[in-house]
Parts: structure tokens; C-alpha cells; sequence
């Protein structure tokens, strides 16, 4: 699996290289009537890209399935290359959309291989290239002069960056590995399966079962959901609620300061996953860990709203904090759920299995950013409420989102297996 860490970088670098000049990208793009319709511009474009994901990815899962991991992974890095350079050479928004709802459809990459560790090195790189990189002729007028073809595209260079890596990533592909029909179901998997006598019943024939008729799996794929919902929507509801003024309840930071957030809640994530979750992982289990990363995210989000008294290395301290361990809980559950997940299918059905979840997933990742962006706006219109003011409401919704994915990892609603705790 190490050789598809980079593959993993790879697709997160289109989704968090966007984050830093989206809102000005929309602005260029003058499709927003007011100032203020810009974030409901900017949270369709950023769903374009899930919503073309959930269209195909359960086709990836059953092609990657059929004909193996490798030309599914090297299609889509392939389609990375072309349309997210597209992407940088929109000049109208409907072009923007288009290409970010057509990369999504051809990335079969979330399908075949779930590798979260990279993902880190991705929400570092990502918004480092996106920051960075665009509008490059008014950071480096004295490099790149209004004439040039990036005076033209503003937004294409660090969209050529992710492309050039992704290049790189596709040529290393010749070595890739198959593992499709490398790995045949152990016997051992099969055994740890006792202790509950439904889930028994679900293995006693695994390949007569459709995954619709698999409770284990399907009930794995709820709480996944509604994982995926609070995290996309955790993720715009920061940058738009630190970037916001002090009196709606923000903290009035600039896009270099999130973006610094931003960058050290990546890294903080990486270095957990290669350092930390391992001991997490064998002491207490996917599912033991993921109950309490839920529980514990749900206290850390309660006190977002409290930050805006704070000032200073006071306010950084708190919010790097929190972001940082927000970071490191939200990989231990969505780590955690793609075990579970994993162990309730065979080896040969899990392309299809993490095919239909991520189709699902991509839907409420979808709708994540624009209704996060809907309850930001209402929230604001209510700062000064005596029940729950505006700051208060966009969290604790948040945290109900949380709830509900953690309630859903309790029997009767899943169903797991008696290894769940042991799995690898």
C-alpha cells in the first residue's frame, strides 16, 4: 500500500488546492450579481467537484473490480492532468463548473484505494500551492508581468503545479503494483466473525448477498456518511467563520491567516497518522477509537464560539490547538469507518463496496458546502439573539451532524463484527 501514498496525495491536491482563491476566482469571474452572492456561487462550484464523484463512483468500484486497481488509477491521474489544467484556464463560470463536475465523475480514485495518511501531506501542499501560486502577477509583478499568459488565466499556475505533480505521480504508475488478484480471503477474517448471530448470518453466504442486503456494511456507510457531511461542512464553516468580522461572531483574520491554520491542522494530521494512530489503533480498535474521536470532536467544536473573547497569542493558541486536534480525530473516525467498512465485504467485492459508499458520501459532501454556507448566512443575520446567537447555532448544528454519525455507531444500528475492534 506504500506505493499508493502518492496516488492519495494526488487526489486530494485538486479539492484542497482550490480552498485559497476560490472566493476570489468567483469574483473575477463577475457571475455574482452582489458582493454578497459570491459565497453561494463559490459553495456550488466547490460541490461541482463531489457531485460529478457521486455520479460515477460506484462505475470506478465495479471497473476496478473488474479489470483491476491500476488502469482505474492511471485513468483518473491522467484525468487530473488534463481538466484540473482546464480548470485554470476558465474564464467563465459555467467553464469552471463544468470542468471541476466532469474532473469529479473521472476520478476513480476514492474507489479503489483509501489511504489516509497521504491525505495529510495533501491539506498542507494543497492550500501551500493554491495560496501561494494564484493570482501571480500581483505577488510577482517583477516575475510575471500582466501580458503573460498567467496575467490572462490568474488562477492556472498553481493549477499547472497540481497538474505537473500529478504527471510525475502518473509516469511512477509504470511500477504500480496490481493487488486486485494478489490477495484471496482469509480464513481468519472469516472466523473472527462470531460474535453477534446476524452478522454471522450475513457471512455464512457473502457472495449471495447484494450490498444492499449487507446491514454490517450498510450500517458502516450511514455513519460514514454523516461523517463526510460534518467534515466538508466543518471545513467552509471555519475559513468563512475565522475570516469573518467580530461583530457576526468571527475573528476578523485575513485568507493568510486561515490559510496558516489550515496548513498546520494538515501537518498535525500527518504527523498523527505516521506517528500516533498506530498505538491508537492496536490498544483500542477502529470502532472504540472512532466513538471517542466523535465524543471528544463534539467538546472541541463547543468551544469555537467562546474564541471570539480571546485576542492575541490567546486566540492563536486556541484555535491552533483545536484545529489540530479537530484534525487528528476526524482522520481517526474516517479511518476507522473505512476498516469497518472494508472487513464487512470480501477482498474481491471492496471496489464495488467503497464504490456505492463514496457515491453516497460524495452526495452529502455535495450538499455539504452549500448548505454550510446557507446556515453561515442565516446564522449572521441572527448575532445579537438572546437563544443560541448566530456564532453559537452554526456550531452546535454542526455538532448535531456529529451526534447523529456517533449515535449510529451504537447497536441496533450497526451491526459489527466481532473483530471489529482487532481488524487490520
Amino acid at each position: 500500500m506504500d506505493e499508493m501514498k502518492g496516488i492519495d496525495h494526488e487526489h486530494a491536491l485538486p479539492i484542497t488546492c482550490l480552498f485559497p482563491f476560490l472566493y476570489f476566482m468567483v469574483r473575477d469571474l463577475q457571475v455574482a450579481q452582489t458582493e454578497e452572492d459570491i459565497g453561494n456561487y463559490a459553495g456550488f462550484l466547490g460541490a461541482s467537484y463531489m457531485v460529478g464523484r457521486s455520479f460515477a463512483a460506484i462505475f470506478w468500484g465495479v471497473v476496478a473490480d473488474r479489470i483491476g486497481r491500476k488502469p482505474v488509477i492511471m485513468f483518473s491521474i491522467l484525468s487530473v492532468v488534463i481538466f484540473n489544467t482546464l480548470f485554470g484556464l476558465s474564464t467563465k463560470y459555467w467553464m469552471a463548473l463544468t470542468t471541476r463536475f466532469v474532473l469529479g465523475a473521472l476520478n476513480g480514485l476514492l474507489a479503489p484505494i483509501k489511504v489516509n495518511t497521504a491525505w495529510g501531506l495533501g491539506l498542507v501542499v494543497g492550500p501551500a500551492l493554491g495560496g501561494y501560486l494564484a493570482q501571480p502577477v500581483e505577488k510577482y509583478p517583477h516575475i510575471f508581468s500582466k501580458e503573460s499568459v498567467f496575467g490572462r488565466f490568474p488562477y492556472l499556475l498553481p493549477c499547472l503545479g497540481v497538474s505537473l505533480f500529478a504527471a510525475i505521480v502518473l509516469i511512477s504508475c509504470i511500477w504500480l503494483p496490481e493487488t486486485i488478484h494478489k490477495h484471496k480471503s482469509p480464513e481468519k477474517d472469516i472466523k473472527r466473525i462470531k460474535e453477534l448471530p446476524l452478522q454471522q448470518a450475513y457471512w455464512d453466504s457473502p457472495r449471495k448477498k447484494s450490498l444492499l442486503q449487507n446491514w454490517p456494511w450498510m450500517s458502516t456507510m450511514i455513519s460514514y456518511c454523516f461523517f463526510g457531511l460534518h467534515d466538508t461542512a466543518y471545513s467552509e464553516i471555519l475559513s468563512l467563520w475565522a475570516v469573518s468580522d467580530r461583530k457576526y461572531g468571527g475573528l476578523s483574520f485575513s485568507s493568510e491567516d486561515i490559510g496558516q491554520v489550515l496548513a498546520a491542522a494538515g501537518a498535525s494530521l500527518l504527523a498523527y497518522q505516521l506517528i500516533f494512530y498506530h498505538w491508537v489503533h492496536k490498544f483500542l480498535g477502529p470502532i472504540i477509537s472512532l466513538r471517542i474521536a466523535s465524543a471528544l470532536s463534539i467538546l472541541i467544536l463547543s468551544t469555537y464560539p467562546f474564541m471570539t473573547y480571546l485576542s492575541g497569542t490567546g486566540l492563536s493558541f486556541a484555535l491552533y490547538s483545536a484545529a489540530m486536534m479537530k484534525s487528528a480525530l476526524a482522520i481517526t473516525i474516517s479511518t476507522g469507518i473505512s476498516l469497518l467498512q472494508n472487513n464487512a465485504v470480501l477482498q474481491e467485492h471492496r471496489g464495488t463496496a467503497n464504490g456505492v459508499s463514496t457515491t453516497a458520501m460524495s452526495f452529502f459532501k455535495a450538499i455539504a458546502p452549500v448548505g454550510g454556507g446557507v446556515l453561515f448566512s442565516w446564522a449572521q443575520k441572527r448575532q445579537d439573539a438572546f437563544f443560541f446567537p448566530g456564532d453559537q447555532v452554526v456550531f452546535l448544528m454542526l455538532n448535531v451532524v456529529e451526534l447523529i454519525g456517533l449515535i449510529f455507531t451504537f447497536e441496533p444500528f450497526m451491526v459489527l463484527p466481532a473483530a471489529s475492534d482487532e481488524c487490520s
